[in-house]
């Protein structure tokens, strides 16, 4: 092997092994946030993904990077689960996917009260995320409109409001939000005037 194709072998380790330490923090700082609020240490996090303090900050070298980058990551799976849900009956896609919205915005909540320290509600940051969301959960509800099960006079922003204040409901436990939620989705439910 020539030394170009053992160095360029060696760089790919070196990002694969980088890659591998940056999800390892992204899942520690997840694991923690969830456990210890998101004032939980960065050497905490550190500790939990096995690396050191110099390797967190090399790939976040700053919190707030490193709460976006949990932020993002949950957000990325609200929106694949979409696609997911696509073969499923159109009503039912819909309803999985906002029962699944409800818990990705209990569960985010402090962290995007934190991200709200740095950044205004209106950053690119935010709108961007907001329009991940809208690109991924209004194709449900279209698709559910299109096959009649969706009364048609709402539009997704209205519906993703709905889900949005539900999801805020001080409950412990989650049976409870679930059970509001359905009991909301039962009057989106397109019904045809009685004759």
């Amino acid at each position: 092997m020539s030394t170009v194709e053992e160095q360029a072998t060696v760089h790919r380790a070196k990002r694969a092994d980088a890659l591998r330490n940056q999800e390892k923090l992204v899942a520690a700082a997840r694991e923690a946030f969830a456990e210890g609020g998101t004032s939980t240490s960065l050497e905490e996090i550190a500790r939990r993904a096995g690396v050191g303090i110099g390797t967190l900050y090399r790939h976040f070298p700053s919190r707030q990077e490193l709460l976006e980058a949990v932020y993002i990551g949950e957000l990325e799976a609200i929106c694949d689960c979409a696609a997911e849900l696509a073969e499923l009956d159109p009503w039912d896609a819909l309803v999985a996917w906002l029962h699944r919205f409800v818990r990705y915005v209990r569960t985010k909540h402090a962290l995007a009260e934190e991200l709200l320290s740095y950044l205004d509600r209106d950053s690119e940051f935010f709108r961007g995320c907001r329009q991940a969301l809208t690109s991924a959960g209004e194709p449900l509800m279209e698709r559910a409109q299109e096959a009649g099960a969706v009364r048609p006079d709402t539009d997704f922003n209205e519906v993703i409001q709905m889900a949005g204040g539900i999801s805020k409901i001080p409950a412990g436990d989650p049976a409870l939000i679930d059970r509001v939620l359905d009991m909301a989705l039962d009057g989106l439910r397109y019904r045809p005037p009685a004759t």
